[in-house]
């Protein structure tokens, strides 16, 4: 049996990938009721691609598999909203690269979220 957390890191990511992948998509999901987290999510997308095109400037954002660019905005949301542990979190993150990216989508997501969740936690610390 799946852990239901894993089940619900997935429709949330489907639901993201599907609504960033155009800008008309985008525009409409904002305008969704009813899910104001994921509302939320969307908000701070600019704030979370500054973080991702940081840790990962040899690749522009518009370059970056866009599912991969999905489980970054995720997992860097999530990351700042609950109290989830980061190295549940970079598991969480390369799995999912796993079961829906491509061959070297664990590789650069776990390189990403690394540089991203530890920096972070360094400077809460």
């Amino acid at each position: 049996m799946s852990d239901p957390r894993h089940e619900r890191r997935i429709k949330v990511l489907q639901k993201l990938f599907a609504c960033t992948f155009t800008q008309g998509n985008l525009e409409r999901c904002l305008l969704e009721v009813g899910d104001e987290e994921f509302v939320e999510m969307l908000r701070q997308l600019p704030t979370l691609d500054e973080a991702i095109a940081q840790v990962a400037p040899e690749r522009p954002l518009a370059e970056v598999n866009k599912i991969d660019l999905a489980i970054l905005r995720l997992i860097m949301f999530e990351s700042k909203h609950k109290k989830t542990p980061k190295k549940v979190l970079l598991n969480e993150a390369v799995e999912l690269a796993k079961e829906f990216g491509s061959e070297g989508s664990s590789k650069f997501v776990n390189g990403a979220l690394a540089r991203l969740l530890l920096d972070e936690e360094a400077q809460s610390e």
